[in-house]
């Protein structure tokens, strides 16, 4: 005979279920938005323009039209250029200045990192019109390297990654040292292969910031051909031409398939990196 069930035990299964029914909620409510956005951008302007939430011609009409009609791929080949260049740099250089303030022993090693971590109070906005300055004097306006240079490395990156690195046994270091490695030796063939998931979160952030980066190209950038997707939106949204809605709706959505494609790859290294560290 089953036991009959314990006020404990229903206690629990109505916390376990109003758990789900609030995680539900947040999902709608995250999701909701981009769920909508996606559908409109199937749906003709002109149901669009009369509010309506369905349409029998629902096609892929728009995405088409944007994509042959706007210098839509232009602005994603720009955005996909500085981004991969940026995060590159970021992941090199972080994880070199890293591996230095954490297996290097120099004089002021700890003032210069607390410099580095001060930079990271300093709002974006303080810091535009010197760059603005700096990038104008070497003539680099309207280019690629002006939206690069001035991000080749990151504070953040930095401290999150001398963060993993302390986090390594002391004891590799010192068998390192016994075996003859030199410095970049091991950092090349131990220190990245052991922090892989923080160098993949930082990759990540790195792209998805640069890729979402809105005020800086919009002073620096004057053409279409080095104007990326997130200013190349706001220019053609200003156009007569480009008041079709669902067109409109179908260009953030291709811009937003990149970013998603980001989070769900670094996703699967995360996971995998915390499963490597519970076997561990």
């Amino acid at each position: 005979m089953s036991r009959p069930a314990t006020p404990t035990t229903n206690s629990a299964n109505a916390k376990k279920v109003g758990q789900y029914v609030l995680l539900l909620i947040l999902t709608l409510l995250v999701l909701g938005p981009f769920i909508l956005g996606l559908w409109t951008s199937l749906m003709p302007t002109a149901d669009i323009s009369k509010g309506a939430l369905w349409s029998s011609h629902i096609s892929l009409d728009n995405y088409v039209t944007a994509i042959t009609t706007t210098p839509m791929l232009r602005y994603l080949l720009n955005s996909l250029v500085i981004s991969t260049i940026t995060m590159l740099f970021q992941v090199l250089l972080c994880s070199i200045s890293a591996y230095a303030f954490v297996f290097l022993e120099f004089k002021y090693r700890k003032q210069l990192f607390m410099l580095f971590l001060i930079t990271m109070m300093l709002p974006f906005e303080a810091e535009v019109i010197p760059n603005f300055s700096t990038v104008r004097s070497m003539g680099l306006l309207n280019h690629y390297a002006a939206m690069v240079i001035p991000f080749l490395t990151a504070a953040f990156g930095t401290f999150m990654l001398r963060q993993s690195f302390m986090q390594m046994p002391i004891e590799l270091k010192e068998a390192a040292d016994i075996e003859g490695l030199s410095h970049l030796q091991f950092y090349w063939r131990l220190a990245l292969p052991y922090t892989k998931v923080s160098l993949m979160t930082l990759a990540a952030y790195s792209f998805l910031s640069s890729w979402n980066q809105y005020l800086w190209p919009m002073l620096t950038t004057f053409s279409d051909n080095f104007r990326p997707v997130q200013d190349g939106l706001r220019q053609l949204q200003g156009q007569e031409s480009f008041n079709n809605w669902g067109m409109i709706q179908a260009s953030a959505a291709i811009v937003v398939i990149p970013t998603l494609i980001i989070l769900f790859v670094g996703q699967h290294y995360f996971k995998a990196g915390l499963n490597e560290g519970a076997v561990k």
